[in-house]
């Protein structure tokens, strides 16, 4: 459900502008914050000062001839770590708080300073731990920030142990409230009402390509609800399991899975299970359900789909691909400010003459502006007429993509701006 406005000019974006009032606001609530001490014995310590003056240095390696003294400097550094959390916890309390009472929690949600917490997490990390490990960590840190005023409701396409929901807890983490719902069209829906605050819905897949129903979701948009927005990216390793009740590859004889699922598990299938009955499902999760309930049948689903319904594993990873990967989209109903590392979505209109998809793309090119992606979906109100969706790198607020969106709505039957959102963190 795109925004009905042409590109908005410079300086006359009504949502840029609430967006930066509320950055303003933000970062003078964090100043007061710093200003402020919480009021708990935890606060005044010094131990936060001393772990941030270790952190600068080189990493001390343990002396390990004496366990006890190791494991005492860890519950050592467990209390720093715990007093350090504590402190953060009051900290974004206080920020909550310096914003005044506002409407609900996605008022206090603020997605590019995520993006730029996570990346400084990057670019500070000399290990030993990988980048996701430590992206995980802080990324539940934040999640259980927020939850204090209250959590996050994001939409998703269910049921629980979907791939959906794992690409929820990927951006928002745990302490966000998932909403299962029972197909993408829903989560637009429960979002453009106000019953969810975000959703998250699959886009892309590096095997099989665009996912048209999310597309086109954006295309014909509900005339009766509010504009929805893209406003963050996810993008999630997939790994497929082949799951049963009984745990035997030679009791299956049918399998069910989503059909995106078996399209990338067919080669594996084909060899191992040449002759079994494939049968497409909603989502994985729905396969797992359904598989749950007899002997000969099985599901391919995440791992976590055998978790949550009981199911024992018998083999996997399966799929063909070891790169294989979902994008998905966070829509919600409000656009944000730049994070710094940016992508645009854009739809555009163009009109029927020679020359016309050049004229769109040569301002882009023109600033050296990349393109990621580009696609094109029937316009659903014009017979044989197009309309293009186009990933660009940069933010709509900001030159040059600022003004080249100026000139490609100059030309353009129609250009709409799905949304600026700061470039997954991996």
């Amino acid at each position: 459900m795109a925004a009905k406005s042409r590109t908005p000019k410079p300086g006359k974006v009504g949502s840029a502008k609430a967006g930066s009032s509320k950055a303003g606001s933000s970062k003078s609530a964090v100043g007061k914050a710093k200003t402020a001490k919480p009021r708990t014995a935890k606060s005044k310590a010094a131990k936060p000062v001393s772990l941030a003056t270790k952190e600068a240095k080189p990493l001390a390696v343990p002396d390990v001839s004496d366990l006890a003294k190791v494991r005492a400097q860890i519950d050592g550094i467990d209390r720093e770590i715990q007093t350090l959390i504590a402190e953060r916890a009051l900290f974004a309390r206080q920020v909550g708080r310096a914003k005044g009472k506002l409407a609900a929690a996605v008022e206090y949600y603020r997605p590019e300073r995520e993006a730029q917490v996570l990346r400084r997490v990057v670019d500070r990390n000399d290990g030993p731990l990988n980048d996701d490990v430590l992206v995980r960590l802080f990324r539940e840190i934040m999640s259980a920030c927020l939850a204090q005023q209250e959590p996050l409701k994001v939409g998703y396409l269910g049921p629980e142990g979907t791939f959906s929901q794992q690409a929820v807890h990927k951006h928002f983490g745990h302490s966000a409230k998932g909403l299962p719902l029972s197909s993408i069209e829903e989560v637009f829906d429960e979002v453009a009402s106000g019953t969810a605050d975000f959703g998250v819905v699959p886009v892309e897949t590096s095997g099989q390509g665009t996912i048209q129903t999310t597309l086109d979701l954006f295309l014909t948009p509900d005339e009766d609800a509010a504009p929805l927005m893209i406003c963050g990216e996810v993008e999630l390793r997939v790994h497929q399991y082949l799951m049963s009740r009984t745990g035997r590859i030679e009791d299956v004889e049918r399998v069910y899975s989503h059909g995106l699922s078996l399209s990338q598990c067919k080669s594996w299938l084909r060899k191992n299970l040449p002759k079994v009955d494939r049968q497409a499902m909603g989502s994985n999760a729905e396969a797992a359900r359904r598989a749950r309930v007899a002997d000969d049948a099985a599901a391919i689903a995440g791992e976590n789909a055998a978790h949550v319904y009981n199911l024992k594993v018998i083999a996997g990873p399966i799929e063909d691909r070891s790169d294989n990967t979902t994008r998905f989209l966070v829509i919600g109903r409000a656009s944000f400010p730049p994070s710094g590392h940016d992508r645009t979505s854009l739809m555009v209109f163009i009109r029927d003459q020679p020359g016309a998809l050049y004229k769109i793309l040569e301002p882009l090119a023109r600033r050296g502006i990349s393109m990621n992606r580009i696609e094109s979906r029937p316009d659903h109100g014009v017979l044989w007429q197009y309309a293009f969706f186009i990933d660009v790198s940069g933010h709509a607020e900001e030159s040059p993509l600022r003004d080249a969106l100026e000139e490609i709505d100059a030309f353009a039957g129609d250009v709409r701006v799905l949304g600026s959102y700061p470039v997954a963190v991996p």
